[in-house]
């Protein structure tokens, strides 16, 4: 008879329970939520992951809690003693739940505090992010503490304490904890590389990189006046200067890579004043396909990597907002929408972009955080495809999900 069936997917609180099923060998089927929408929303309105059905329709939500069950559905004493904590070692149990709390609360909380304005997913304010900081910095010290004694964080094999916590630090590792910082804690850094190369959670870090430099605080870019003639007194002395020659001229670098591509039969201009201007469904959507030019111009599907980690549905609108005004040097070449779907900590953005040439990166490698979404390119004579471009230029249906119905909430338009 089947132990149950646990739903996880990408995101980093399911990482643990998957890992736990594949080395404990365990009878427990793991599916992806979004491949069995109705059923799992049936079983789990709140939709959030992990969670766990087992025999006779007993039902389990929260990552430790479930982390727990899976360890006990095993048949390996020795193992779940490991993970666990002995039956007759009460100190080693307690502070294995310790642990966990400490990382699953405090270390995680901060990742909202800290990461996700970086991002752009909450406004940055200085003074909030550095108080932010000091707190994992505090977290942070005890772990290195323990650590630089001790190979893991309770007893001298790796127990549930260590994943928890492990895969909870992923997110720094991967943002804010770059080689200086690495260098500078070497026990947490010897003990993570220990922890996220054991077989419970191997599978999970095929694609992970440590980050070089931690994100650096979104910057607001000034405006800068022309200087008048009056302020600028070499002003007329520059005007005097000989034109450049055509050779001179010609062998100036580009100011923007897609300025080589020269001009386009598809004038882009023309196409925004059409959208803006014009009912979308209608009138400006219709003219963009009898005009565009696949030739000159690509599509692109563009998907937030970590929306697992958004949280209210305006602040995901300002992470959308923030990498717009990020991608400013290369408006000229692009148009597109990215919409924010769902609900209040649980939402995630999506978009379809239009980009001069074939190749997505030059118009967006402008933008620091370019890298923090996915892109997938589309192909405007399949019909799913440019149904989906339709939909996310004219916000007026809901976005499919693995086939689940999500109702736009917000959105900003690239032009």
């Amino acid at each position: 008879m089947s132990q149950g069936t646990l739903y996880a997917n990408f995101r980093i609180r399911t990482w643990v329970p998957r890992g736990l099923v594949k080395a404990l060998k365990l009878d427990v089927k793991v599916v992806e939520p979004d491949t069995a929408i109705e059923q799992f929303a049936r079983d789990f309105p709140l939709k959030k992951v992990p969670a766990f059905v087992g025999p006779k329709g007993y039902k389990l939500t929260e990552a430790m809690a479930i982390n727990y069950y899976l360890v006990k559905l095993s048949q390996d004493e020795k193992m779940k003693a490991q993970l666990l904590g002995a039956d007759d070692d009460l100190n080693a149990q307690a502070q294995i739940i310790r642990w966990q709390s400490l990382a699953n609360s405090d270390l995680c909380i901060q990742i909202a505090n800290t990461i996700v304005p970086l991002k752009g997913g909450a406004p940055y304010n200085k003074k909030s992010f550095d108080s932010a900081m000091d707190a994992v910095g505090k977290i942070v010290d005890i772990f290195e503490d323990r650590l630089k004694n001790y190979t893991y964080l309770v007893t001298e094999s790796i127990s549930l304490a260590d994943l928890v916590a492990a895969s909870i630090f992923t997110r720094y590792f991967e943002s804010l904890f770059g080689t200086e910082w690495r260098a500078q804690h070497p026990a947490i850094v010897r003990w993570f590389n220990t922890v996220r190369a054991s077989s419970f959670l191997k599978d999970e870090y095929k694609d992970f990189k440590f980050a070089d430099k931690p994100l650096s605080p979104p910057q607001k870019k000034k405006e800068k006046k022309a200087p008048t003639a009056a302020a600028n007194p070499s002003k007329k002395k520059e005007e005097a200067k000989p034109a450049a020659t055509e050779t001179e001229t010609s062998s100036k670098k580009p100011k923007h890579p897609l300025e080589l591509l020269g001009k386009s039969t598809f004038v882009l201009d023309d196409w925004k004043r059409k959208y803006s201007n014009e009912d979308t469904r209608p009138v400006a959507l219709p003219w963009f396909w009898e005009h565009y030019s696949p030739e000159e111009y690509s599509l692109w599907k563009v998907t937030y990597k970590y929306n697992d980690e958004l949280t209210l549905t305006f602040m995901s609108n300002n992470l959308v907002g923030g990498f717009f005004n990020r991608l400013s040097a290369s408006t000229k070449y692009m148009f597109g929408c990215l919409v924010v779907y769902g609900e209040n900590n649980n939402n995630g953005i999506v978009g379809a972009v239009m980009v001069r040439g074939q190749d997505y990166v030059p118009a967006f490698d402008v933008a620091p955080d370019w890298e923090s979404y996915d892109y997938a390119k589309l192909d405007a004579t399949n019909d799913d495809d440019k149904e989906f471009i339709n939909n996310m230029w004219a916000w007026d249906k809901p976005v499919s999900v693995n086939g689940e119905a999500k109702e736009i909430v917000d959105g900003k338009v690239l032009k």
